[in-house]
């Protein structure tokens, strides 16, 4: 299993096709229970007030929440937090929001983003899906991205999988007209069906080159996982696709 979060979604349930994601009853997580260090205790604690967001807030205002106006970049399921962390120290003029429900890696990349005094970075600790559906405003985001989520290889558990023709729908209506939704995972089986749904998808285009389609090759502000690095060494593969929204 990968360093990142294995996220959430929910697919049709007992409330029909047009219940908002999150009332149809499927998840993609399974919340985990794990100890918490001294950091990790500290970041919920004393971090947390600063750069924490709840659903209770409601619709953001993003350029009032992060005091300017910038591109935004939305992370479901960053596990422990380091790739996170370093995307926002090195690209300073970009605004970041973390969503992750594990209370360990929330925690620590609260306590790693004080430490280095980043302010271009939210966190939530909330489903991904209700973020996006109550709180993040339509055509507001640069990229979406989703790193390494849960792969539910068993055919019994695809419906649990977070790339969903509803879920890849929702994330268009958040990205602005331009902007990219970018997937990675090191299940190869995912990534065909990852492309299989994004192809079907309307209003997106694949970014792929015609020679690598529908994979492109890991771009360089992706950080390097040390899951990803530690697969590299054993011959594993990873797949990272990128769409943008075309209308």
């Amino acid at each position: 299993m990968s360093d990142q979060s294995r996220d959430e979604t929910a697919t049709t349930g007992p409330e029909g096709p047009d219940a908002p994601l999150h009332r149809r009853g499927i998840k993609s997580y399974v919340l985990r229970a794990g100890r918490m260090t001294q950091a990790q205790t500290r970041g919920l604690e004393e971090v947390w007030p600063r750069l924490g967001l709840t659903l209770a807030e409601g619709r953001q205002d993003l350029d009032a929440l992060f005091g300017r106006r910038a591109p935004r970049v939305v992370e479901i399921g960053f596990g422990m937090g380091a790739s996170l962390v370093e995307q926002a120290e090195t690209h300073p003029d970009t605004d970041f929001i973390g969503i992750e429900v594990h209370a360990p890696g929330v925690g620590k990349l609260l306590d790693e983003a004080d430490k280095r005094g980043l302010t271009n970075l939210r966190v939530y600790r909330e489903d991904a899906l209700r973020v996006l559906e109550e709180c993040l405003p339509e055509g507001s985001l640069e990229t979406l991205q989703l790193f390494f989520p849960d792969p539910w290889p068993k055919k019994k558990h695809h419906k649990r999988r977070i790339v969903q023709p509803a879920f890849v729908e929702l994330v268009r209506t958040r990205l602005r007209v331009g902007g990219t939704f970018h997937m990675a995972t090191d299940w190869e089986a995912y990534a065909e069906w990852m492309a299989e749904v994004m192809d079907a998808a309307p209003g997106y285009a694949n970014t792929a080159a015609p020679e690598t389609a529908p994979y492109v090759p890991r771009p360089e502000f992706r950080p390097l996982t040390k899951f990803e690095a530690r697969g590299e060494r054993l011959g594993h593969g990873v797949w990272d696709l990128i769409y943008r929204r075309v209308e």
